[in-house]
């Protein structure tokens, strides 16, 4: 794996081997042992799109791998003013070790990864999310020992997130139900992995989606970029609420994911939410750990 562009990239083993490594790096954190795999070495952290989880876990994560970040924002870079990115590409790669980006482009991180000559980490465009995945993996493999049989239900926009789900959790043996409106698709290339997989079901009713879940998924109705929309994507998603009606045709113990941030009394409910308050803020630690371990998988020089 010399990228991580999208999940369709990655084979199951190689999912796993990050959920792995990224366990091994949290009980190092949590029991003091100093894991330095990335001295001296440096990551551009591109971000065209703003953050907090992924900006603030990338620059500890590497911070504790004993490398050092280099926060670049649109306004920082002549890519912000027109150079193309594969002029970007080839310059940044002459300084830095890694370039993890947050943006908009799908194509833009695959360009980025054409031009340059160094590990390109995708931290969201608006085609996927699979830094984020990964350590929604980790997180539903810690509560299970296993993420095989493991069915996932994603009530949503088919978005990003909804993209990134279903590959990530079909390639690593689980079942997955999505449901949304009718006009919020994921994209289509999504569907034709999954055609023909009897693990998968997309269908317009959350009840039907939630059915016998072991994880219950979640994310906004309106992402960045979609704000001008988010009145009429309030009133589509009537219906699609995370709460404590939809909860109960889940299995009883299920557990509740969401990407956060979480707009609470629209796409779930404050009840639901701080009901299962430790396993949403697990999820998010966990993208500390994932994408350590994805840098370390990236930039580690091999011996």
């Amino acid at each position: 794996m010399k990228h991580l562009l999208k999940l369709l990239d990655c084979s199951s083993e190689e999912i796993i081997s990050i959920l792995d490594l990224a366990d091994q790096l949290k009980y190092e954190r949590k029991n003091g042992i100093p894991h330095p795999h990335l001295a001296g070495k440096s990551i551009g952290l591109i971000f065209e799109k703003s953050s907090t989880r992924t900006r603030v876990s990338f620059e500890t994560g590497i911070y504790q791998l004993g490398g050092q970040p280099i926060f670049l924002s649109s306004r920082d870079l002549q890519i912000g003013r027109g150079e193309p990115v594969q002029d970007t590409a080839r310059v940044l790669s002459r300084y830095l070790d890694g370039i993890m980006i947050r943006t908009f482009a799908q194509q833009e991180v695959e360009d980025l990864a054409r031009y340059g000559t160094i590990p390109i980490i995708n931290g969201l465009t608006d085609f996927c999310h699979p830094c984020q995945v990964l350590a929604d993996l980790m997180t539903i493999r810690e509560r299970y020992a296993t993420l095989e049989g493991i069915k996932l239900a994603y009530i949503g926009d088919g978005n990003n997130m909804t993209n990134s789900l279903i590959v990530g959790g079909l390639k690593t043996g689980m079942t997955v139900s999505a449901a949304r409106p009718e006009g919020y698709p994921p994209a289509p290339i999504v569907p034709e992995f999954a055609q023909g997989t009897p693990n998968f079901e997309l269908t317009t009713d959350p009840k039907t989606a939630v059915a016998g879940a072991d994880v219950v998924y979640t994310d906004t109705w309106a992402s960045m970029g979609q704000e001008a929309e988010k009145e009429a994507r309030i009133k589509a998603f009537q219906g699609y609420q995370v709460n404590d009606e939809l909860m109960a045709f889940a299995k009883p113990e299920a557990m509740v994911q969401h990407c956060l941030p979480a707009y609470r009394g629209q796409e779930i409910t404050d009840e639901v939410f701080e009901a299962h308050a430790d396993e949403l803020f697990e999820e998010a630690e966990n993208r500390l750990h994932a994408q350590k371990a994805v840098m370390v998988l990236l930039m580690k020089d091999e011996k």
